[in-house]
């Protein structure tokens, strides 16, 4: 049986899709292995501040920041947080680099290095005398999980605050290592000053132990959980990059949320 004239134009039309479709899909396929191929062989950066990633990406990440810092980053913009009952009572423990085991908080002082090359050495029981702020939000790590947590301490504002901080804080950036040095990160002043950056030393109304940063630590809600450090020994403020852990190891620097 003859297919009608106008069957045979739209079998055409069908096939000359079709064909357009699949050319298209063809180029698209053949581009992005192009460009994987192209990224995979570029030339890694050079080591420094951060190193592990090849140079297209590190830039492109460094365009990421300045877009979110310029133009989507609000200090006046809070983190969603939720009712206290909804926090975990066991909170994941993922990594203890720079803050295994315990830490009895009357063998340390955390050192606040000044601008002026004045160090401040300031104990817990000195910090839990300053205002206590608490917060219960969805801390978000970068392998994907996420835990509604409880943790209390100080506001880094009051901190700032309190110690007569302010030249510091017109500064670019702050950097935290713990006290053996093996874990530090680097953070732009304004997400440290951020209403809901914490220097803590309680999670569920309980002093933190050996597993959390015993016995003070970062939390910042703003940033990713590779940014929270634990166990704070020094503070160091500049206005260039300090070195951080795992930028080192090809990481976002910015590492925001």
């Amino acid at each position: 049986m003859k297919k009608s004239k106008e069957g045979l134009m739209t079998e055409r039309k069908i096939k000359r899709r079709n064909f357009i479709s699949f050319a298209f899909f063809g180029a698209y396929i053949a581009s992005t292995y192009t460009g994987f191929r192209w990224l995979y062989k570029s030339p890694d950066e050079t080591p420094d501040i951060t190193a592990g990633a090849h140079k297209p990406l590190r830039r492109a990440l460094n365009k990421t920041e300045l877009f979110f810092r310029r133009l989507t980053f609000n200090e006046n913009h809070l983190v969603k947080t939720y009712p206290r009952s909804m926090a975990v009572q066991q909170i994941r423990h993922n990594s203890d680099i720079g803050s295994a085991g315990e830490l009895p908080p009357e063998n340390w002082k955390l050192q606040v290095k000044r601008i002026s090359g004045e160090t401040l050495q300031i104990t817990l029981n000195e910090l839990m005398k300053l205002p206590k702020t608490e917060i219960t939000y969805d801390f978000k790590c970068v392998e994907g999980w996420d835990q509604i947590s409880h943790w209390e301490g100080v506001s880094f504002r009051d901190f700032m605050a309190h110690y007569s901080l302010e030249a510091e804080s017109g500064m670019g950036y702050v950097g935290l290592e713990t006290p053996d040095q093996q874990y530090y990160v680097g953070i732009d002043m304004p997400s440290a000053m951020h209403p809901q950056t914490l220097l803590a030393y309680q999670m569920n109304d309980e002093l933190l132990n050996g597993k959390h940063g015993q016995p003070l630590r970062l939390i910042i809600p703003v940033k990713y959980g590779i940014k929270n450090l634990k166990r704070i020994g020094t503070i160091t403020f500049s206005n260039s990059r300090p070195r951080d852990y795992w930028a080192e190891r090809g990481y976002d620097y910015y590492s925001g949320l």
